[in-house]
């Protein structure tokens, strides 16, 4: 069983961002694929101190000294095979709460017990931007450059996006709205597609590691 977690950078309830994560996750659902959604809404996650307990002191079932919300997905990122990470775009790059957890992640690469965890699962990007052009690529190329210091394998969808699904979240990009229609995002076909193709490739790419550790 492919074990997919998505995890949602936004700290809005039922954002475009968690909805275009949710739309992802559900196109790879299979007979040997399950998926899980982490969101941000409502959940406390500090930043890291980089006090370096997890490196020296770290203990069997628990990662950081922090005591957070991070503690319910440090279980969720260890059994995951595919870790897919959705996050709006703010100035340019990942929102505050997602980098918080980002952060907070090295517990599980350079800890004590749990040491390079992350190695060799797979990790896909997906970024939502109200306007067109305004930084979506150098947010998801944050996301890529944290799966890489992981030794994680960076998921890419191929013709729809460069490096991630990308997707807006006005109409057409172009920062109108509709006050009736929360979801805009769900009209970019285009982005939609990116975000079921990065999903797609990181499933692929997980199989693949699977045979090739198994075999």
């Amino acid at each position: 069983m492919i074990s997919v977690l998505g995890i949602c950078g936004s700290p809005v309830k039922d954002s475009n961002t968690e909805v275009l994560l949710k739309t992802a996750l559900d196109s790879v659902q299979a007979d040997d694929v399950q998926t899980d959604l982490f969101t941000l809404h409502g959940k406390t996650v500090q930043s890291c101190i980089h006090c370096n307990w997890c490196m020296f002191k770290q203990e069997e079932g628990r990662c950081c000294k922090i005591e957070d919300d991070m503690g319910l997905l440090y279980p969720k990122l260890l059994q995951a095979d595919v870790i897919l990470v959705a996050t709006p775009v703010y100035i340019g790059r990942m929102s505050g709460h997602l980098a918080c957890v980002l952060d907070r992640m090295r517990a599980v690469d350079y800890g004590r017990v749990y040491k390079s965890s992350l190695k060799y699962k797979v990790g896909g990007g997906i970024a939502v931007s109200w306007y067109r052009h305004s930084g979506i690529e150098t947010t998801l190329n944050s996301l890529i450059w944290a799966f890489l210091t992981w030794k994680m394998i960076p998921a890419v969808p191929g013709s729809s996006s460069t490096f991630g699904g990308a997707a807006v979240s006005s109409i057409g990009g172009t920062g109108q709205f509709d006050p009736k229609d929360r979801h805009q995002v769900l009209k970019d076909d285009y982005g939609l597609d990116s975000a079921k193709s990065t999903a797609a490739s990181a499933v692929e790419l997980a199989r693949i590691v699977r045979r090739g550790l198994e075999g």
